[in-house]
């Protein structure tokens, strides 16, 4: 558990906290108006240079490392080289030397203190705006000390939120398929890892391959394929328990299963004698409709934030085309209308765009549109990119690429597509699945 205070701007050297409990509603009082702003909207955005200081005490240091990491992979900030700062030794308590930082054009401000207390521990950070000379943030964070990583990505949204208006996406986790073993022998397991990479672990074994994980809207639970050479299955993975369950049997091949919203149905689709229709199942009382008939491969199916509609994949119109439909199958229709093959679609969480997979002659691309299907934007093109993912807020996709000969990783793109980068981790990945943000 992670408790978090609210600190008003320091006055005297003093701190005044007032108690807040849980994170899910994270709220400043009468925060100071910046003179600095974001704006996430404009693709030609320059980053703010912001410093952030090693906080002081036991991993201070590392806590701010990960606060910088997280900032600068959102593309819209810029952390200082700590060799340049002037001002030394900052603590949570006192207000900076403000003069030391406007000389190397810091616009923002980021230090903090920890500390460790009856094996808590500790952590009050606070947020400047370096030319107005105003704090605009003042946070505690307490929890144990093996979460000092999460303190440092919550504190990291919390940054990102005040200066940008929109919530954060570091404090989440990412399932994805961990590849090893070279061709012709892949293994393939279900793995798990922060959104920066760090912490990954397995979660199944090599005994199957396992395709398309997707979370719930809890955060707590997940969805995928497992494929032998007999037969495939549909899982539910318990994070909290490790309790696995099949959705159970059925006449065909199973795949591509994804939640609803509400996390209290599974869209899949089921393959018989080559044609594959869309499904859905209800989790409680486990009775299933059939939501598609087409004699097509009809796949993929994403749902609308709200759960009243659902994008899917489907050939019927000779190559693999976007399609929209209610949430009961009713009212069919095609979207896409660009040249190549679409698959792969999955609604944003804010309900304002659909990605996918395009290819395009000897090309793959990660793009997005509207829901009706206008303002088609490419952001990546490469020799293979597939299977995007969006982060909570919106504003970053994962995918995975591969280069001849290579195997998969993980990369990023921003919604503009300005920034495209590689994850920190290192190995070979696909099939990438965003959690929502952790509580």
């Amino acid at each position: 558990m992670i408790r978090m205070l609210r600190n008003p701007p320091v006055r005297l050297g003093m701190i005044l906290c007032a108690l807040l409990w849980g994170l899910a509603g994270l709220v400043i009082a009468n925060p100071a108006r910046a003179e600095i702003e974001v704006n996430v909207n404009r693709g030609d955005v320059q980053p703010l240079p912001l410093a952030v200081p090693a906080f002081g005490g036991a991993q201070g240091a590392d806590i701010a490392q990960v606060i910088a990491a997280n900032l600068q992979r959102s593309g819209l900030f810029r952390p200082l080289d700590p060799a340049s700062f002037v001002e030394k030794n900052l603590t949570a308590a006192v207000q900076p030397r403000f003069g030391d930082w406007k000389t190397i054009n810091a616009q923002a401000l980021v230090n903090g203190q920890v500390t460790v207390e009856g094996g808590k521990l500790r952590v009050d950070f606070r947020l400047w705006d370096v030319f107005a000379e105003q704090q605009l943030l003042g946070l505690q964070f307490t929890s144990s000390p093996e979460n000092w990583r999460r303190v440092a990505h919550k504190i990291s949204d919390a940054v990102y939120e005040r200066l940008t208006g929109e919530k954060g996406y570091f404090d989440t986790r990412v399932v994805f398929v961990a590849e090893s073993g070279g061709r012709g022998k892949t293994i393939k397991r279900l793995a798990i890892m922060d959104q920066d990479g760090a912490n990954p672990s397995y979660l199944t074994g090599g005994d199957s391959i396992v395709m398309t994980p997707r979370f719930s809207s809890n955060s707590q639970e997940i969805t995928y394929m497992s494929l032998r050479p007999e037969s495939s299955s549909i899982f539910l993975f318990n994070l909290e328990t490790a309790r696995r369950e099949s959705l159970g049997a059925f006449a065909g091949m199973v795949f591509a299963p994804r939640f609803s919203p509400d996390g209290g149905k599974v869209a899949f689709s089921v393959e018989r004698r080559g044609n594959s229709d869309i499904f859905l199942m209800n989790l409680s009382s486990r009775t299933s409709v059939r939501l598609t008939s087409d004699p097509a491969i009809d796949t993929s199916a994403s749902f609308s934030p709200d759960g009243s509609k659902i994008v899917f994949n489907s050939d019927r119109g000779g190559s693999p085309q976007l399609y929209l439909m209610g949430a009961d199958g009713s009212g069919q229709r095609r979207i896409s209308n660009g040249g190549g093959r679409y698959t792969t679609p999955v609604w944003s969480p804010t309900g304002e765009f659909i990605a996918f997979t395009k290819q395009t002659g000897g090309e793959f691309h990660i793009g997005v549109m509207r829901p009706d299907g206008s303002d088609e934007r490419l952001l990546t093109t490469s020799y293979l990119d597939e299977g995007p993912t969006w982060a909570p807020n919106g504003r970053v996709l994962m995918f995975s690429r591969e280069t001849p000969g290579g195997p998969p990783k993980l990369w990023t793109v921003d919604v503009t597509g300005r920034i495209v980068q590689p994850m920190p981790y290192p190995g070979a990945g696909s099939d990438p699945a965003w959690s929502p943000l952790l509580n």
